[in-house]
């Protein structure tokens, strides 16, 4: 299999080969999950204070290891919660790309982002199936009680690569519950972004919830990727 484009270790005809199966991707029809897709019913997942005294976000940065300098994308970002609390750990010589498929819910955030003073958060209105980021930019990208709303999941992930560093890192966080009652069966998560040429790193638990980090693997051909059933 070729190396993905961004690998630092891949050879000009791996490179080549890779470039001609992220082009090809472009254009190509996904296969749809073959499992219920949660509708997009809100821009919060819960309220900021409970998720606080949870220690959520702290927790999640803690085992990612978010540190300054870093680019973390928050995809789905709605109302902000991580937006706005993973720009003052990264810093000014960080970046934090908040992107959401609603433009109304990036235009609050933005609004938001303007009152607290945050200089260093850039806006990117995606697709469903492809989260539109800068190529090669993003050190940890985090999809956070939203992975069961992708209408799209295999053609996000698969483009999603892309825009990630050599050595980058996907964060998911869901709850292990069907995607129908806004959750994630830990199986079908890895199933899912396994298919696409991610491989999984690890798994840990949250209250409540999980947090799986996969990295990207060897890259796959887009037409031979199926989706896993439930």
């Amino acid at each position: 299999m070729a190396t993905p484009p961004n690998s630092g270790y891949a050879t000009p005809m791996r490179r080549l080969i890779a470039l001609s199966l992220f082009a090809s991707a472009q254009a190509f029809a996904f296969p749809l999950p073959q499992r219920d897709v949660a509708r997009i019913v809100s821009p919060i997942w819960a309220d900021e204070a409970t998720r606080d005294r949870a220690g959520e976000a702290d927790n999640v940065m803690h085992l990612l290891g978010v540190s300054a300098g870093q680019t973390v994308a928050d995809i789905g970002a709605g109302s902000g919660y991580y937006t706005m609390r993973v720009s003052p750990v990264v810093g000014p010589k960080g970046r934090v790309i908040a992107q959401d498929i609603e433009a109304r819910y990036l235009n609050r955030l933005k609004h938001r982002v303007k009152l607290a003073g945050l200089r260093n958060v850039r806006f990117v209105l995606g697709e469903p199936a492809d989260p539109r980021l800068p190529p090669a930019s993003v050190d940890i990208a985090l999809l956070i009680h939203m992975y069961h709303e992708i209408a799209q999941p295999y053609g996000l992930l698969y483009r999603l690569r892309a825009s990630l560093k050599p050595d980058a890192r996907v964060a998911i966080v869901d709850l292990d519950r069907p995607s129908a009652n806004h959750g994630m069966p830990r199986p079908q998560l890895v199933c899912e972004v396994k298919a696409v040429g991610y491989d999984l790193v690890s798994i840990a638990e949250l209250k409540p919830g999980y947090l799986a980090v996969f990295k990207p693997g060897a890259a796959v051909d887009p037409a031979t990727v199926k989706a896993c059933r439930e």
